[in-house]
């Protein structure tokens, strides 16, 4: 096929050349004109036609503007000649690419083939070039090999169309990839195999590489170990270590891969001197405490980029955006030291000539402005634009939030501090039906805005009907009732419950409530919040003593059925996560009370702790310490906690694999009383998603949940007690409510405990 087409090709141009033989007298070219041009425009023939006006033509020169024409790729056939004094080019285009198509291709995506292939001047809505196919295989072949892909087989289809174009469709045969049967180190002294096999990301075929395909074999993923390889030396004080050969041996079935790495490690080294030089505008000392080379320490190239970073970074929060920290080793190969030079380029000052947003259509400008930490007119400090991200992150208005820091124009000096947002809908009528294995079917309206007309304000109003409550609320909130950030909203509200729906595990009673309540909170520093609030609630119970236990039939007895409570509430909060929904990293320390106060029929106060610590650990995993603490009494005339403010643990929001409220003490039914303290701790490792990874509304997680509850009154708080469960949960903040999924395996569980391993909510708010 590649001869044929290649006898064509020259016996075109061989016609051509007779052709022009036959005309080409010599002659004064008066005038040139070009025909057959369709999409290429005579500019491009001209520019390339070594023949212009006034020039003598003879039969070199027709040979020569011939091959010329050729020799652009744009034209199948070309032909000269001549009609008096005028030049005419007879030219028929090659056909343009309308279109690339792959079939087949699952281990490298679409827009990765594309991007290769565009490298080589091979893409959509270019002349198409048969002699470049064979290039263009190779390409593909490429790509694949890089994957480990040797078995790849790739076929082409050319179709024409009518327009002078075509399509080009490759079919592939991806085949498997080739699996790695050996890695051997060579030369290896101060690790073993083991050590340094560890630190690599491809393996041999283990008991997980059906999943995770560590054990196929790719080039990229192949020099990224071997940069760990060369890290792991070097950090360890090994500065000479270098990497000799790598050999990658296929075998002839293109099934297995054996790799051999050789390798020189060199001398160890340790620190003989740590010094920091250069124009130091900040505190000598205090960049010193950035330092985390000492000396006498083994050198680590770790340790020195990490050291240049923090400096790096602590001269960003004094307006110097620019600025460079390098680390300069001197060697003594006699002594094996280095003395190490910290040499500080702060550059110039930069300073902020104007924050900007852009794609906030509804959200007003002051709304955002107000959370920014980084003042126009101010030097950049790199802390403080990121710390306005995670405030802009924070208010829950934005998908997704970035920032960047473009010169000024002309300037040396000054920055713009740009930060582009992605609104997500803070309002919404919801009309809709849910389900909870606590609450059974539930039918919920609400009218709800965040952000009302763009002004950063909260209103809301709903009605929730379940099988065993019915609520009415009505809420605002104002986030800046002052220009100080002091926050004010008010909510009231209405609510009937039936606790004696067998669905919420606890005891069997009916209540009837209506509260109402103001609310403030107030900032006292960037991550420190207090807040105080009032309200006052009215409730009426409705029992049936045949079904209640005698602890609940006392309380009723001593206290009444109706009760008028005047509610005192206060909390302090320690928060630095960089997102309320979704956090990846940060702390948030919660301790908040709340006190029945005096001249109401109850007299009672309850403190809870809440403390949830994200620890970045790896990449997209993140581990979450959470810890849940509530304990309540009674006080005066009251002689213990209310029943119906009891704590509750089980379920999807406390230990995972209980039914819902169905831990602590029991009542004769087998009903959950609740208690006065709640322990619950919970362990988990976020996951990232497979395959939705740009899904910011989805989480998954690993969990360990322990916990329980207790009435101190009438029972020892032990270890023993505490009921635990492991499994994997899913969170998935949909548009039409949030779903969570849980299955855990509980243990430490006793016979009379309610077990449910699946659970899942639909449609509610925790």
């Amino acid at each position: 096929m590649r001869k044929s087409r290649a006898a064509r090709w020259s016996a075109c141009l061989a016609l051509g050349l007779l052709l022009q033989a036959a005309v080409a007298e010599d002659f004064i070219v008066d005038d040139i004109r070009v025909n057959g041009l369709r999409r290429i425009s005579p500019g491009t023939v001209f520019n390339y036609l070594p023949i212009t006006i006034g020039d003598r033509v003879d039969e070199k020169r027709t040979q020569e503007a011939v091959r010329a024409l050729f020799k652009t790729g744009f034209f199948k056939d070309v032909k000269l000649e001549r009609d008096g004094d005028v030049l005419i080019v007879q030219v028929i285009e090659r056909e343009s690419i309308a279109d690339i198509t792959f079939k087949g291709n699952k281990a490298i995506k679409t827009e990765e083939l594309l991007k290769g292939l565009g490298d080589i001047g091979f893409a959509k809505g270019e002349v198409f070039n048969e002699a470049k196919l064979d290039k263009v295989t190779q390409e593909l072949r490429r790509q694949y090999y890089s994957n480990g892909k040797y078995g790849v087989k790739i076929e082409s289809k050319i179709t024409p169309l009518d327009d002078n174009s075509l399509t080009i469709a490759f079919t592939i045969v991806e085949g498997d990839a080739a699996r790695i049967r050996e890695i051997n180190i060579v030369g290896n002294k101060a690790f073993t195999d083991d050590e340094l096999l560890g630190e690599f990301k491809l393996t041999t075929p283990n008991w997980i590489s059906w999943f995770t395909k560590d054990d196929q074999y790719s080039k990229q993923k192949l020099g990224g170990d071997l940069e760990a390889l060369r890290s792991k030396y070097q950090d360890n004080g090994y500065v000479d270590f270098h990497v000799e050969s790598t050999q990658v041996s296929i075998t002839p079935d293109k099934a297995d891969v054996y790799i051999t790495v050789n390798i020189a490690e060199g001398e160890q080294y340790s620190l003989s001197e740590v010094k920091l030089a250069g124009r130091l505008v900040v505190d000598e000392k205090e960049l010193f405490e950035l330092v985390t080379t000492r000396k006498g320490m083994l050198f680590s190239r770790k340790e020195s980029q990490q050291t240049s970073k923090n400096i790096t970074e602590r001269l960003g929060d004094e307006g110097y955006a620019f600025a460079n920290v390098n680390s300069i080793p001197k060697l003594d190969r006699d002594k094996k030291e280095v003395a190490l030079t910290y040499f500080v380029d702060p550059g110039q000052r930069v300073y902020v000539r104007r924050v900007n947003f852009f794609g906030n259509a509804k959200t007003r400008d002051e709304v955002i402005r107000r959370e920014m930490r980084q003042m126009e007119g101010g030097w950049i400090s790199t802390a403080k634009v990121e710390r306005s991200k995670i405030r802009m992150q924070r208010l829950g208005y934005f998908e997704e939030v970035n920032v960047e820091t473009p010169a000024v124009p002309g300037t040396a000096d000054q920055v713009d501090v740009n930060y582009t947002v992605k609104e997500r809908p803070s309002g919404n009528l919801m009309l809709g039906l849910g389900f909870s294995q606590g609450q059974g079917l539930i039918f919920n309206t609400s009218i709800t805005q965040n952000n009302f007309l763009g002004s950063g304000k909260s209103v809301s109003a709903s009605f929730n009907n379940s099988e065993i409550n019915r609520v009415f609320r009505l809420g605002y909130l104002n986030p800046f009732w002052t220009l100080d950030g002091i926050s004010r909203g008010f909510n009231v509200g209405y609510s009937e419950v039936d606790a004696g729906a067998r669905l919420n595990n606890t005891i069997r009673y009916s209540s009837k409530t209506g509260s109402g309540g103001v609310n403030f909170a107030i900032p006292l520093t960037e991550y420190n919040t207090i807040s105080v609030g009032a309200g006052y609630e009215s409730t009426s119970l409705d029992i049936d003593p045949s079904l209640l236990d005698f602890r609940v039939l006392r309380f009723i007895l001593l206290e009444g059925d109706s009760y008028d409570i005047f509610r005192l509430n206060s909390a302090f909060a320690y928060d630095t996560r960089n997102s309320a929904l979704f956090p990846t990293k940060g702390v948030l320390q919660q301790i908040s009370g709340q006190i029945a106060a005096p001249g109401g029929d109850l007299n009672f106060w309850k403190v809870d702790y809440d403390s949830r610590i994200f620890v970045p650990i790896y990449k997209e995993y993140v581990l979450l310490f959470k810890t849940q603490v509530g304990y309540g009494d009674a006080y005066g005339d009251t002689f213990e906690l209310p029943f119906f403010e009891n704590f509750f643990a089980g379920g999807p929001r406390t230990v995972r694999g209980y039914e819902e409220s169905s831990l602590g003490p029991k009542d004769i039914f087998n009903d959950a009383l609740g208690g006065n303290l709640s322990l619950v701790g919970n362990l988990e490792l976020i996951l990232p998603v497979p395959f939705l990874k740009e899904f910011k509304s989805v989480r998954l997680t690993a969990f360990y949940d322990i916990g329980n509850v207790y009435d101190t009154g009438f029972e020892d708080v032990t270890v023993d007690t505490l009921r635990m469960s492991t499994g994997l949960s899913g969170v998935w903040l949909s548009p039409f409510g949030m779903l969570s999924v849980s299955i855990a395996q509980p243990f430490n569980d006793q016979p009379n405990d309610e077990i449910q391993k699946f659970q899942f909510t639909f449609g509610t708010t925790f």
